[in-house]
Order: C-alpha cells, then structure tokens, then sequence
C-alpha cells in the first residue's frame, strides 16, 4: 500500500483510493484528490492494493476523518468495516463516486462528478442515514432484493430528501462492472416464483404457502424499514403486500438476496434490523 501525504488548508482527511476506482477512471481520482488536497489542513493519500490493505488503512486512521474515492462497493465496504469495528457513531465517512456502479452513493444524496463530490465532502453537512445490518453483520445502504436479480437485475432510486425508495419491483439495475477484486459469487438461482416466509416485527406478511416473485426491503427515513412483496400470480397480477417494522425476517427454501451492489447466499433464514442514524454521511447542505 502505497501512501503519500500532502498539506492545505482546512481539516484533516485520510482519503483511501480504491484500486477499482484507479483503474476505471484515472482522471476522476486525480481531479478529487486535487480538489480535496487544496482544501484541506492535512490531508494523507492511501492506495491500497487489495480489500485488506483498504481495511487497514481505515483501521489505522486516527483522528482522520475517511474520505473513499471508489465504487459502491468501496462504499459498502467501508460502512461494513466501520459497523464491524463498532466505529460508525464517531465516525462521519464521505465518498467521492468513481467507477462502474455508483448508483447507490448517487441514490443517497452523494453528488455526480469528481468535483461536485469533492467538495461536498470539504463543504457540505453531515446527515445521519439509517442503515439495515443483518444477523451475519452484513449492512445495507440501499435497498436489499430477494431472490436475487439475475446480473444487471434493479437498483434504487431517489427521492428528493436523498433516501432510496421503491418505485418499481422490475425496474432494470445498472450493470455492476466486474472486478479481480471482488469476491466470487455463486450464479444466482434460476428466476421464478420462490416460497418465502416473510414476517415485519414478528406479524407474517406472506408464508410459505403463497409463491413470490420479489421481495424488497428498503431503508426508511425514520427508523422503520418499507417492506414489498409481489406475490406469483396466474391471470390476473396481484396486489404487491406492503409493510412497514424496524426488523424483517425471511426464511424458506434456500435464497439469494442482493444487498446493494452485492449478491449474497443461499441461505435459508436471515433477519435484518433498522438501525436508525447509523451512517454518518457528509452530504452537500440542502
């Protein structure tokens, strides 16, 4: 890992460049680390190699407030380190987008181009994010899909406060670009209606005896997550299921779900539980 420390103006960062986001757009690094060096106090520049050495630079930040130039799976990847070190309360993470797949930074209020992003992480505010961590540790920024899509399968959108919402259970994702970085992932299940038992805060939405073509669980505003099932229908569509509750659980034959820009499983049972202002997230002030 190769780092490199300049001096500015105002603040201290530790800006970790994920080695995706060097090899796909080269320019867009430079122009961030340019604008953040010239405005900021100190600021130290990490290149890490691999997803352990990004771990231990973010380990080892000290007072430094992380700045990830990346992906949104660097994104990921960072909140997944600070949740798993217990850190996210006194940490404020910020993210310049660059790369393949940037829809989710994007859907959480992170501004477009290398500049614009810059300089909300030296200008802008932070905002508190509520975050859904499963029963392995796993955390969701987004929105979490069950079964998973095939590959290119939908992403979230935004509303105007910046939080990812369900506007459509077909709507097409982004293709995520694939990288020797990112770990092995099994070929999703074959498509088609799964049974799934899925209970919000201990009440049974749907069960076992009720095919579904998609399950959602989306993040909220205010410490509750918005649950949607579209359950299997012959003839006529049916009516999606909709819920609201700060913990959900789905069980049933083995699934896969994608949580962001990952796809994880098979599993046969996992719970996961709003935590609410978890993310401290600098944004551009509103």
């Amino acid at each position: 890992m190769t780092e490199v420390a300049t001096f500015a103006t105002s603040d201290q960062l530790l800006v970790i460049i994920d080695p995706v986001a060097r090899r796909a757009d080269g320019e867009s690094v430079r122009i961030a680390k340019d604008v953040l060096s010239a405005g900021a106090a100190s600021t130290k520049v990490c290149l890490p190699e691999d997803p352990e050495e990004f771990a231990r630079a973010l380990a080892r930040r000290g007072s430094r407030r992380p700045v990830v130039i990346g992906d949104d799976r660097a994104l990921t990847r960072a909140v997944a380190l600070l949740h798993r070190q217990r850190a996210l309360a006194e940490c404020v993470l910020s993210v310049v987008p660059v790369g393949g797949s940037l829809a989710v930074a994007h859907a959480l209020g992170v501004p477009t181009g290398p500049v614009a992003a810059a300089r909300a992480v030296l200008d802008g505010a932070e905002r508190r994010l509520d975050l859904l961590v499963d029963d392995s540790d796993g955390v969701v920024l987004g929105m979490l899909r069950i079964p998973a899509p095939p590959a290119g399968g939908g992403v979230p959108s935004a509303d105007p406060a910046g939080r990812p919402w369900l506007q459509s259970l077909v709507r097409t994702l982004v293709p995520v670009r694939p990288s020797r970085l990112s770990r092995p992932v099994a070929a999703p299940l074959p498509p088609g209606p799964a049974r799934l038992r899925v209970e919000v805060d201990g009440t049974t939405l749907v069960d076992l005896d009720q095919p579904v073509e998609a399950v959602s669980v989306t993040p909220g505003a205010s410490g509750s997550a918005e649950v949607v099932v579209r359950p299997s229908s012959v003839g006529a569509e049916a009516a999606p299921l909709q819920a609201y509750g700060r913990t959900v659980t789905v069980s049933g034959a083995d699934f896969r779900y994608r949580a962001d820009a990952a796809v994880a499983g098979p599993v046969r049972r996992r719970t996961w539980t709003v935590r609410e202002g978890a993310l401290g997230l600098m944004l551009p002030v509103r």
